[in-house]
């Protein structure tokens, strides 16, 4: 009896430590993976960024007496700029309200034709457009990322496992305006 007593607690402490690894290296597996939605995300918002000062000295030529917006938009960009190493659930409404200007002067410039028709102001819309497209399938990515993670940390047994390890939720990229997730409308 003795004996068969100690195969069976060598046999449950396997099953916990194999446990342990397995849900440990999904933990590591779904946190890394958070981290690489993260920095696709930030790619792109950088993209973005990198974008704004052409547009609006191309647009600038053309809208003079829209200086309030331009210069609403150049103030979004330096705050999103401020913001580039924080958490992006921290950066999102900051993000959004950028989104948000680049829509505003894209309704604006339905009032200059010749501005609609400038090539280097289509390219550069254009180039916008995608870039917000590319922004709102990596958020997507992020968020389903943060979501499985999420899960792991919370539910049970993995749960025991973060916890022991000290693996933490992560946040989730959310914007308070829906019409923030889509893009400008871009009419060529």
């Amino acid at each position: 009896m003795q004996g068969s007593g100690m195969w069976w607690v060598v046999g449950v402490l396997l099953v916990f430590g194999g446990a342990t690894v397995f849900y440990y290296n999904r933990l590591v597996f779904n946190r890394h993976r958070v981290a690489e939605a993260e920095s696709g995300v930030d790619v792109q918002l950088k993209r973005r960024s990198s974008l704004i000062p052409a547009l609006v000295e191309c647009v600038r030529q053309y809208m003079g007496y829209e200086q309030s917006t331009l210069e609403a938009l150049v103030q979004e960009r330096m705050r999103a700029l401020q913001l580039a190493d924080s958490p992006l659930g921290r950066r999102a409404p900051v993000e959004a309200q950028l989104s948000s200007q680049l829509r505003q002067l894209f309704a604006l410039v339905e009032a200059y034709p010749n501005l609609k028709a400038d090539s280097r102001f289509r390219e550069l819309q254009g180039n916008i457009s995608e870039v917000e497209d590319h922004i709102q399938m990596a958020r997507r990515y992020y968020n389903g990322a943060v979501r499985e993670l999420n899960v792991l940390v919370e539910s049970v047994p993995s749960n025991l496992v973060a916890r022991l390890f000290a693996f933490t939720q992560a946040e989730y990229f959310t914007l308070d305006d829906p019409r923030d997730g889509q893009s400008p409308k871009m009419e060529f």
